[in-house]
């Protein structure tokens, strides 16, 4: 986005009268960490049967996700664009209530390189139904240091930790003076090492007040 000021943000396009889209089952879940108030929608995956392996030798599962799980796996591994809208209803409509008047939308920094990126997706369409600025820039991700493990590689909390230490910083987009909400919005919250880091670092922008936590759903 071109203008920088939270309360002069310029939506894409008139808010659209508020409709009420098919509901999703959802199982609300409180996230636990340094933010003020966190929540995701509901369980990735409910259950994952092994079935063996194909003809290729890659093992085989039959996989049951929750409605916002199966939405979500649409999204990001078959290309299906048209949960981004249902996904970003169910957030203003379940977990906005929970939180603080909200004076922008940030989407966690990707961890894979995509054309288009679903949580930017879903932070964008969220932020043009509630008439939000979404900033995908304020939070600035380092490259991992050389012979550093994928953190889905990592096992354990401490050895993300140590991964994630230094990887982030704020780049100071909002022009103009004040103090506002922020929401950090993520797709699947596993142990929050991720969500810890970039919430510490946002804690160290002076217009930055509190800091509200999203995600669709946790692993």
């Amino acid at each position: 986005m071109s203008d920088r000021r939270v309360r002069a943000f310029k939506s894409n396009g008139p808010a659209r009268p508020h409709t009420r889209v098919r509901k999703v089952k959802v199982l609300v879940k409180k996230l636990e960490g340094s933010w003020d108030a966190g929540f995701a929608l509901h369980k990735h995956t409910l259950s994952s049967t092994y079935l063996g392996e194909n003809e290729f030798g890659h093992p085989q599962f039959d996989t049951t996700r929750s409605e916002p799980g199966e939405a979500l796996y649409r999204l990001k591994y078959r290309g299906d664009w048209n949960q981004v809208g249902p996904l970003a209803a169910e957030l203003q409509q379940t977990l906005l209530p929970r939180f603080g008047k909200i004076g922008l939308i940030i989407p966690m920094p990707a961890s894979t390189v995509r054309a288009r990126q679903p949580v930017e997706e879903i932070a964008n369409e969220l932020g043009r139904l509630t008439n939000t600025p979404v900033f995908n820039d304020i939070i600035v991700k380092a490259p991992a240091r050389q012979g550093t493990p994928q953190l889905k590689n990592l096992h354990t909390r401490e050895e993300k930790d140590a991964a994630l230490d230094g990887r982030f910083s704020i780049n100071p987009s909002i022009s103009n003076e004040g103090r506002w909400n922020a929401l950090l919005l993520d797709d699947l919250f596993d142990t929050g090492a991720t969500m810890e880091a970039v919430c510490r670092t946002l804690r160290t922008y002076k217009k930055i007040d509190r800091v509200y936590a999203a995600s669709i759903t946790w692993k």
